[in-house]
């Protein structure tokens, strides 16, 4: 983990991470032990929240985590997908539990924008680890498995904006092009597709995330189904 001054030194040759800064503490320091003194002596050029201005990585976590909401996140990544850094970024948007990568551990952290080190990440080798995890996590209801419900526009799927997700769940994406694979879908309790009105027969994967993250939140924050 980079210490304050490296990531002042990083941010200042990135504009997209100097456009949400703040200068130094300007008076007499706050008092608490999330603040950083680095970051009150130097500034926080970090793209969060003022709530969380000068505070120190740990403690945005540990704040985080007393209200992380209840549905995971996970894509498969048999081909170094680049859209896992946009989905991670997304995920931290919408407070997501947990985002999991199934397949290669390895993946461009570019288009999280940092989030990552915010978000809790997990790593399944494959289907049938990331499937033992989901049962035996004890997160679904009544203490049991966690429900898998996947987005992929195949036959048979049902369409998301008539489907009421759990509150609970695991919201499953495939690569970008090849889609889910099928021991993915096998594993399902529910494939679920996003309405479309257009020539093109499918969205960008870190779209289709970020609209089904969206989706679960008005049905579970806004009420609205």
């Amino acid at each position: 983990m980079k210490n304050a001054d490296e990531f002042l030194s990083e941010a200042s040759q990135s504009p997209e991470l100097t456009t949400w800064g703040v200068g130094p503490w300007q008076g007499e320091w706050p008092l608490g032990d999330e603040f950083d003194p680095e970051l009150l002596a130097n500034g926080d050029t970090r793209n969060v929240l003022d709530h969380y201005r000068y505070w120190k990585m740990e403690a945005i976590v540990a704040d985080l985590d007393k209200r992380r909401h209840k549905f995971h996140v996970a894509i498969e990544n048999w081909q170094h997908d680049l859209n896992i850094g946009s989905i991670v970024r997304t995920a931290n948007a919408f407070l997501a539990a947990e985002v999991h990568i199934i397949g290669h551990r390895r993946w461009n952290r570019r288009g999280a924008m940092v989030t990552d080190r915010y978000q809790h990440v997990r790593h399944h080798p494959t289907v049938d680890d990331f499937l033992a995890w989901c049962n035996a996590s004890g997160l679904g209801p009544n203490g049991g498995a966690l429900p898998i419900i996947a987005i992929d526009n195949v036959p048979g799927c049902q369409k998301i904006e008539e489907y009421d997700l759990p509150e609970s769940c695991m919201l499953l994406f495939g690569q970008e092009g090849p889609g889910l694979s099928e021991a993915a879908i096998e594993a399902a309790d529910a494939v679920l597709e996003i309405s479309q009105f257009g020539s093109t027969r499918s969205i960008n994967a870190s779209a289709a995330a970020a609209i089904t993250m969206h989706c679960w939140v008005e049905q579970h924050v806004f009420k609205r189904r």
